[in-house]
């Protein structure tokens, strides 16, 4: 069907005769800050920890706006006869904002998750010279940054995650092994200390009573009146030799 001439008009006069009738809201920005959305690409924050100095965003930033210094430290060997190593050195990180156009491909390309979008916007400056921030003022934006966003309840488990979990199951499995392993070996101590303790109760007792059993004397019957015993022809009469 080809429309008819001057749909295009009405269309667009249509548009501005509905925005005409919402109601205006006014901001009352700077007494009241603005709902920003999550995702604002606002400035971006420097976590230095995480730098190395691999330089890639500076090498992939289509402005050329961000401006890297190290130096080279080398590191003792941590163990005997091991040998020594050299790391970089983060001395400078700035970036240039009035020439950043925030594509965030420096954030994309950092292998060590050490730049993050901040939605912090109020950094205007009345010298154009002032727009270079160095990594002093990138780390206060940094912690700005807010917390990423939850991951979908369906989305597989991250490689990371699921490494980190399956070594802290592993490491409170053999907790719980060395665990019942020394109450096993308590238990065992302490049952032979409960029989060596009766073993050497009952043998004292023994012992006891078979020393008052052969101790003891039997008493003499008493002697019957009517009956006189007589010497023995052998035995030599008293007071003969």
């Amino acid at each position: 069907m080809t429309p008819f001439p001057g749909s295009g008009l009405a269309k667009g006069l249509a548009v501005t005769l509905r925005t005409m009738t919402k109601k205006t809201v006014t901001e009352q920005y700077p007494d009241t800050q603005p709902d920003l959305p999550p995702r604002t690409r606002g400035v971006i924050g420097l976590f230095e920890e995480n730098c190395t100095v691999c330089m890639l965003c500076a090498r992939e930033c289509p402005d050329w706006c961000i401006y890297i210094d190290s130096h080279k430290e080398t590191v003792p060997a941590t163990a005997p006869g091991g040998r020594e190593r050299s790391r970089n050195v983060l001395d400078r990180f700035a970036i240039d904002f009035s020439l950043c156009m925030y594509c965030g491909i420096c954030i994309e390309v950092c292998p060590f998750d050490a730049l993050f979008w901040s939605p912090e916007f109020e950094y205007a400056e009345t010298d154009i010279h002032e727009l270079t921030h160095e990594r002093d003022k990138l780390r206060e934006w940094m912690w700005t940054v807010p917390a990423p966003p939850a991951l979908d309840p369906g989305a597989e488990e991250p490689k990371e995650i699921a490494a980190a979990r399956k070594t802290a199951e592993k490491l409170a499995a053999t907790q719980a092994a060395a665990a019942a392993a020394a109450t096993e070996a308590a238990e065992a101590a302490r049952a032979a200390e409960v029989t060596e303790a009766a073993e050497s109760t009952g043998g004292a007792e023994g012992t006891g009573a078979a020393e008052s059993t052969g101790g003891a004397q039997t008493a003499p019957e008493p002697a019957d009146p009517g009956h006189v015993e007589s010497a023995s022809p052998t035995d030599p009469p008293e007071g003969r030799s």
